[in-house]
């Protein structure tokens, strides 16, 4: 079991971040986290992805309108969660399973959005990650519509894109390369590898930032005119851990997706990378767990409906 964080500042439980509070449902729904947890932990243990995949939703739907639980609206073709850039995201079956079971306990209680900030939350520390604690009272949005998700980030995005789309959202370079590296656990298909392999320059050609030893295992796993639905591990050696290793692979050329790859093009964040490999970084230097903490949960608060507003659904993928 992997060491476990708690940031300081979210050790009260009525600790406030902005509208949200740690303990939001301590009294109106006492075992609510609990309930979560449960939930998590008995799909984690039964397939491992399921913890990349419940942590990719949290950012997929935090990325759109805020961490309102648009991403679960399942009304039809133009529904947000059929976007190009939503493609591969799931666990929406496993919010609705904790939505269930806290429907039966606390009916019209907890949102939905906050279902997917505490299933991330249990994910990572399932995958060997750090423990945090959530703050809590999101509220459900009332509008899903796929046009709203044509600027998601992209595995084929230029560094200057993916900072410009952090940055509309609140989010530093920083930010950018502790949430990019959640990669750390999960697995790609190779359809997001046919361009880094061979269309990279015009008229073929790989990435020259794939360490060259590197090149013939992706290569054979994701052949030229084969089968683009194979997946392989994000972070190479360390696909079932959350841990530094995908960092390091960043900066040795072991990155396997392309976004991640471009975050050591840039001299500010591949500064934050450094930052956590100097020859006193063990003892002196930043902790990649606490700073991951502390960037999960600013995306967590982006665009937030709280107070009055939205709704509490009662099915997460209908608006009531």
């Amino acid at each position: 079991m992997s060491l476990v964080l708690i940031l300081l500042f979210t050790l009260c439980m009525g600790i406030s971040q902005g509208k949200l509070n740690v303990g939001f449902y301590s009294q109106t729904c006492p075992n609510a986290e609990s309930i979560v947890s449960g939930v998590v932990r008995d799909a984690v243990l039964s397939n491992i992805n399921s913890a990349a995949v419940l942590l990719r939703l949290h950012f997929h739907d935090c990325f759109v309108q805020g961490c309102d639980g648009s991403i679960l609206i399942d009304n039809g073709p133009n529904a947000e969660r059929h976007a190009f850039g939503h493609q591969g995201v799931g666990g929406f079956d496993l919010i609705q399973k904790a939505k269930d079971e806290l429907e039966a306990v606390c009916q019209g209680v907890v949102s939905c959005a906050d279902i997917v900030a505490l299933a991330a939350r249990d994910a990572i520390a399932l995958a060997n990650g750090p423990a945090y604690q959530v703050p809590t009272g999101r509220r459900d949005g009332r509008v899903s519509n796929v046009s709203l998700a044509g600027d998601m980030p992209d595995v084929g995005d230029s560094i200057q894109q993916l900072k410009a789309k952090f940055f509309a959202k609140g989010l530093t370079d920083k930010d950018l390369v502790l949430l990019s590296a959640a990669h750390t656990i999960g697995t790609t298909a190779c359809f997001f590898m046919t361009r880094r392999l061979y269309n990279f320059f015009p008229g073929g050609g790989s990435d020259p930032a794939i360490n060259p030893a590197f090149l013939p295992e992706l290569t054979a796993t994701c052949p030229q005119n084969g089968d683009v639905s194979v997946r392989l591990p994000i972070d190479h050696g360390s696909g079932e851990n959350f841990d530094i290793q995908i960092l390091r692979n960043i900066r040795d050329g072991f990155a396997v997706l392309e976004s991640d790859a471009r975050l050591n093009d840039d001299v500010a964040t591949r500064g934050v990378i450094d930052s956590y490999f100097g020859l006193l970084s063990p003892f002196l230097g930043p902790s990649f767990e606490r700073d991951f903490v502390e960037s999960i949960i600013k995306m967590g608060q982006i665009g937030v409906k709280t107070g009055t507003q939205g709704e509490i659904r009662r099915v997460c993928s209908i608006f009531n």
